[in-house]
């Protein structure tokens, strides 16, 4: 079974409020210039960006900078009353992040340079009897 690929690239989203262009320019846009970018788009509009955005789950993140940038009259004009949800969430400062002890990297194990391992302490062997007391043979 053979499958079909467009050639013409992804079609416009009917839901999406912007152009495919736009939404690229948003979508690949750092820090910096996003602010310079959603100025140029009318507040309604940039207020249901925010909302589109923000339903979709790999873009979700996305959408709450894009709602920074919006009123919370025109989020909830825009979307509705998950408006003024989007509005709240983005404006919590991001929770620091926390390691946690039992997911911590395991300490790093004790390099020695000083070759093979030591010899164990050598035995001592009594010959037993009196007149082997006091006298003990180390053997290597």
């Amino acid at each position: 079974m053979s499958q079909a690929h467009p050639t013409t690239g992804a079609e416009p989203d009917k839901e999406c409020p912007v152009s495919m262009e736009l939404l690229g320019e948003v979508y690949r846009a750092d820090d910096y210039d996003l602010p310079y970018i959603l100025e140029e788009i009318p507040p309604l509009t940039r207020a249901r960006l925010a909302g589109y955005l923000y339903s979709k789950s790999h873009m979700h993140q996305l959408g709450l900078k894009v709602a920074r940038a919006c009123e919370r009259d025109d989020l909830i004009r825009a979307v509705g009353e998950i408006g003024s949800v989007i509005h709240g969430q983005a404006s919590l400062k991001p929770a620091p992040v926390v390691e946690d002890p039992k997911a911590a990297a395991p300490a790093p194990k004790k390099v020695s340079l000083g070759g093979a391992q030591a010899k164990p302490p050598a035995k001592k062997i009594s010959l037993g009897g009196s007149q082997a007391k006091g006298r003990n043979f180390d053997f290597d």
